[in-house]
């Protein structure tokens, strides 16, 4: 629920806040607040009990494509690692298998670039371009300056280095990703 400096109830108004610009209805937007899966970017999640929340969401939501971060966590960030780890802890097991070969639910993995691309904005593109991926997704003017209306609603989470990351990230305009 992003209750880490607790905040959570602020932090789930903005999420729905920023849904809103990216033209996401708060019904599609579920808020997961589990004890055991802090907010927190020093702890790590358990595999097996992330792993079975998101295939239940994904099972009860009929979900067809899940996409998450890699190894890296884009920041480093502990609980974003937790994500990609229970994804693919689950893509390996034989039920995951199954739901995602028969059901057709795929997983593409948001690549962690280093921190100088991660700061160069729209100069990323050509390099994202030459490298390999199975998606590239390149936003156009419009919709990055809705990506940055929708982050700029996350106000409790703006520090001065998060400004930047508005501002100067290659994330806002492109996005390289790979089949899990």
């Amino acid at each position: 629920s992003g209750n880490y400096y607790n905040q959570g109830e602020i932090r789930k108004q903005e999420l729905e806040q920023s849904c809103f610009v990216l033209g996401i209805p708060a019904s599609d937007v579920t808020v997961i607040d589990h004890r055991d899966l802090p907010d927190n970017p020093a702890v790590e999640w358990d595999t097996q009990l992330l792993a079975t929340i998101v295939l239940k969401h994904i099972e009860a939501k009929n979900i067809n494509l899940v996409v998450t971060f890699d190894a890296g966590g884009v920041s480093g960030h502990a609980n974003h690692i937790s994500l990609y780890t229970a994804v693919r802890y689950k893509c390996c097991c034989f039920e995951i298998f199954i739901l995602f070969l028969f059901v057709g639910c795929h997983v593409l993995v948001l690549e962690s670039v280093n921190l100088f691309r991660k700061y160069i904005s729209f100069l990323d593109v050509p390099i994202s371009c030459l490298l390999p991926r199975d998606a590239l997704f390149i936003l156009t003017e419009e919709e990055t300056e809705q990506a940055k209306r929708a982050m700029w609603c996350h106000r409790s989470q703006l520090l001065w280095f998060r400004h930047l990351y508005v501002l100067c990230s290659r994330y806002l305009v492109v996005n390289s990703l790979r089949l899990l």
